[in-house]
């Protein structure tokens, strides 16, 4: 794997600029080459991946580099591919199972949720499932209800899931590293309309379960607020934390990456530093993750919390619908300005 890296020693990290979509698919083809026993197995991934996410960084479709035994192209039954990926996990292979987009997961959650969830817990761990399950989410712009939804609530509520949501190139990359080293069932929630951004990847795993700052303080150290949020989100609440710079008004905003297990530390040590804390995410905001944060903050320091997500409306085809169900800096910024008012 020599081919994408820009800077590579002997005791440094190989460093490339990749896009989202080709830093997941390094991440895998660097596993694939480590280990025969991780495979691909999903509808288009022949043609590369809906999104190009099965296709190098130099225009390969992974199917031509490891062979159609390795990357499989299947029929359109989620249940069935979700299916042949619990048994392949038993029966000792890594896959790394591809539903497209996370609302055609559905279609595969008994398989998910009753049987690669549970398998370890049920057999007194005789059973493992190291399964990656690649459910896109978000709001992909003009597709709406059916090709938009968040689900990463749904999912951290199941015992035996993990859950993890990158927001950046380097983090699809060492996030997806990661996820095919557990042990355990992963629920991989890529944001489709974050495919084609462009980063800085290390050439590193990046450990599940621990947040990272998106967006630091002044630089007198002072935090007014902490903004907590994950997967494309995470963008708009920096762009929201500058604007509120501009007012003289410091936000540290907090990147989960991992959904489940989630930072707790990080999130309370920020909110008892700041005193505010606001969770902002994609979802809709009713039963989404942002209660189980603001709950958590509310039971363990004096901080004030609020929470944003979006309206419980299915997401509109038509631009100005779809708007409604965006959650904007705007919006942002003034969650953030109310919750510094509370006494």
């Amino acid at each position: 794997m020599t081919d994408f890296a820009t800077t590579n020693t002997a005791n440094e990290p190989r460093v490339s600029t990749l896009t989202y979509a080709q830093a997941a698919a390094a991440a895998l083809q660097e596993a694939m080459r480590a280990d025969q026993h991780v495979v691909a197995m999903g509808e288009d991934l022949g043609r590369g991946g809906v999104f190009g996410q099965y296709r190098s960084a130099d225009g390969r479709n992974l199917v031509d580099i490891f062979g159609e035994e390795r990357v499989i192209d299947t029929p359109i039954s989620e249940a069935t591919i979700m299916g042949a990926g619990v048994g392949m996990a038993l029966a000792g292979l890594r896959p790394v199972v591809e539903m497209r987009v996370a609302d055609f997961a559905l279609c595969a959650i008994d398989e998910l949720v009753n049987q690669a969830a549970k398998n370890r817990y049920m057999f007194g761990g005789q059973g493992r499932v190291p399964l990656v399950a690649r459910l896109p989410i978000g709001i992909w712009t003009a597709s709406a209800a059916q090709h938009s939804q968040s689900f990463e609530s749904w999912f951290a509520h199941v015992p035996g899931l993990v859950v993890v949501a990158p927001s950046t190139p380097a983090d699809n990359y060492g996030l997806l590293r990661s996820a095919l080293q557990c042990g355990d069932p992963v629920v991989y929630m890529e944001h489709k309309e974050l495919w084609g951004m462009s980063g800085e990847v290390v050439h590193e795993p990046v450990e599940l379960g621990r947040a990272r700052v998106a967006f630091s303080a002044g630089p007198s150290g002072r935090t007014d607020v902490t903004l907590v949020s994950w997967s494309r989100q995470v963008h708009v609440c920096v762009d929201a934390a500058r604007a509120l710079a501009e007012q003289g008004i410091h936000a540290e905003v907090l990147d989960l990456r991992t959904i489940w297990p989630w930072d707790r530390d990080a999130v309370l040590a920020s909110a008892r530093r700041s005193g505010h804390l606001l969770v902002v995410h994609e979802a809709v905001q009713a039963a989404g993750f942002g209660a189980e944060v603001a709950a958590t903050v509310a039971e363990h320091t004096d901080a004030r919390v609020a929470r944003l997500g979006a309206p419980r409306i299915p997401v509109g085809y038509a631009g100005s619908l779809e708007l409604e169900s965006r959650v904007g800096v705007e919006q942002i910024r003034q969650s953030a300005l109310r919750l510094l008012k509370r006494a």
